[in-house]
């Protein structure tokens, strides 16, 4: 069975979980009535299933071609599924109306980059870069860079991409030696090679604009020196339409794990024309607007392949025949019971399901948080919600990633044998994912993060916040009965992450190792934490829907109950994975940097 787009899933946590039609009153979200937003989650259902995974292994197996004349061509289908991409306005979801976007929260967009990302992870990177671009220019360019390049960007006729890494750096960008020389006239001529540049060059869209980091001559050395370009491959003409053609060049292409797809270009620039973003030396901080709404968009494709590959691993455990059940046959009639009888396969699904289905809650979360820091007219309300999004971004891209590629390598274990070969799909999710957990940052980059930066900002104020909305919804529902496994496993869990930080405040700043040595280790315990807390929200939705179905005397919805299910095995079967990290944590450093380097 191919890839089902899980729509009434994202539809429950949109409606009910998170309400966001409690948010009227705010820009964005006055458009986002549940009639509108059913519409296009199920439109988006639609599109990604029927047209977007179809090609998922068109592209993985055909990849992108690198032509002499420096162009490339993308794999059969692609540039009629990008056209149908642009016709049907999706790029164009949570793009600001007055550059010709629809304007709805980022909440609503994730729907449909979760999947599309599913359905097709090397075709999706294509408008997820696109958007990033736009969000630089919107953030940090002038009126006239803005009237000319986002209505492009928004609606997809043109692409974007990030121009950071060099063959010698990678996240030190401080390392960068691509360089900018003033041009007198405002332009910059900016001479550099860039490498693993995503969608750099392709023949879907009329334009690529190249948003290039660089040091103008004379500014200072490491990060402090870096300022931001638009390098667009066709300069626009006088009327903004693709002019002459600029000497940016892709040199060729990356051989890859996967996302075979996906252009991913060595970037050569020869005094191509770029023009300033921002003010200059300032461009780090530009950049990183791309770079934390690419670090979401990762973590997305982390329950994004995570979701395909499990999907796939269900279909095959509920036919594949081998052996019979420990309780008695199952199938009596046929030579053998499906693998779905059999404890362990069923705790690799369950594993799954409960990470996916909490996962997806905790992105949504994230990204309301987003839309909230940007919306919301209470001052209150937008300096939690930003502090809320600076802190979970890197827990949202490495842990949802790190447990992305763990069940995709459970889908490929469900499957046996079969999983290893290329006859059946999981062996490219696995491939696929993989990326994720390095790029925008590894995921051990990610968790220094966490623990370097994230935690100490405003003198902790992001995470006391969190203890407290969690200490606060215990609180509330103490007496709710049927929640208790859902609050006693949280406030455990709570507590623990509470310690942690503790430990690191003590230890970290008396020995910066100790932070360093304990980073993943929390990140993981934070992610385990949030996930707790996103299922007791999901539970405590759930009972309500249940005890009304029952007053009103209707038929029980199995998707409910289902849901208690798989949140009590989250609790009881993955949550208690948090006191190992914290032991974990604990030992300090001194072991991990006693080898010396010769050792190893």
């Amino acid at each position: 069975m191919p890839y089902q787009p899980p729509v009434r899933d994202h539809l429950f946590l949109l409606r009910d979980v998170l309400e966001i039609e409690k948010y009227a009153n705010l820009p964005g979200f006055a458009e986002a009535s549940m009639d509108v937003v059913s519409q296009i989650v199920e439109e988006a259902g639609r599109f990604t299933g029927e047209v977007l995974a179809p090609l998922n292994s068109v592209g993985d197996k055909q990849g992108c071609v690198w032509n002499p004349d420096h162009t490339v061509t993308t794999p059969a289908g692609f540039k009629q599924a990008y056209a149908q991409l642009v016709e049907g306005g999706w790029p164009a979801l949570g793009a600001e109306p007055a550059y010709g976007g629809q304007g709805l929260p980022h909440v609503v967009n994730l729907s449909f980059s979760e999947m599309s990302s599913s359905a097709n992870m090397a075709f999706s990177m294509y408008p997820g870069l696109t958007h990033g671009a736009y969000s630089a220019i919107l953030n940090g360019g002038s009126d006239a860079q803005k009237d000319l390049y986002l209505p492009k960007l928004a609606s997809g006729q043109w692409g974007g991409t990030m121009n950071l890494t060099e063959p010698h750096c990678g996240t030190d960008l401080g390392l960068l030696r691509t360089k900018a020389v003033p041009q007198g006239d405002g332009t910059y001529k900016i001479t550099g090679g860039k490498i693993w540049i995503s969608g750099g060059e392709h023949d879907m869209a009329e334009n690529i604009v190249h948003l290039v980091l660089a040091r103008i001559e004379g500014a200072p050395e490491g990060t402090r020196g870096i300022s931001l370009f638009i390098v667009p491959k066709f300069i626009p003409d006088a009327d903004g339409k693709p002019g002459a053609r600029n000497s940016v060049y892709c040199d060729g292409l990356e051989e890859k794990m996967g996302i075979h797809g996906n252009a991913t270009c060595v970037i050569r620039h020869e005094e191509s024309l770029g023009w300033l973003v921002g003010e200059e030396n300032k461009g780090l901080s530009l950049m990183f607007v791309m770079m934390n709404e690419a670090r979401i968009g990762v973590g997305l494709q982390g329950v994004a392949q995570a979701e395909a590959a499990y999907q796939a691993a269900a279909t095959f455990a509920k036919e594949r025949l081998q052996g019979r059940s420990l309780t008695g046959p199952k199938n009596p009639d046929g030579p053998a019971d499906p693998i779905i009888v059999h404890p362990d396969v069923r705790r690799m699904l369950m594993d799954s399901k409960a990470l996916i289905e909490g996962g997806r809650a905790f992105l949504f979360w994230t990204a309301l948080q987003g839309d909230l820091a940007h919306a919301s007219p209470d001052e209150a309300v937008r300096q939690k919600a930003g502090d809320y999004m600076a802190l979970m971004t890197p827990v949202v891209k490495g842990f949802l990633t790190d447990k992305g590629l763990q069940i995709c390598s459970n889908a490929v274990q469900v499957h046996g044998g079969s999983g290893f070969t290329e006859h059946f799909p999981v062996s490219q999710y696995m491939r696929d994912v993989r990326i994720a957990l390095i790029y925008e940052g590894t995921n051990g980059v990610q968790a220094l993060d966490l623990v370097g930066r994230k935690l100490a900002a405003q003198g902790g104020r992001a995470v006391m916040s969190f203890f407290a909305e969690i200490d606060a919804f215990v609180e509330a529902n103490g007496a709710d009965k049927e929640l208790k496994p859902f609050l006693d496993g949280l406030a455990k869990a709570k507590g623990e992450l509470q310690d942690a930080t503790m430990w690191l405040m003590q230890n970290g700043l008396m020995n910066p190792d100790n932070a360093g040595a304990a980073s993943t280790d929390y990140m993981h315990l934070f992610g385990l934490t949030a996930l707790a807390y996103m299922w007791a929200q999901i539970a405590k939705t759930v009972q309500a829907k249940i005890a009304a179905q029952d007053k009103d005397g209707g038929e029980s919805d199995p998707f409910y109950a289902n849901k208690l299910v798989v949140g009590r095995y989250y609790v009881e079967r993955i949550l208690p994975e948090t006191g190992g990290h914290l032991a974990k944590l604990k030992t300090g450093s001194e072991l991990m940097m006693a080898l010396p380097a010769e050792a190893f």
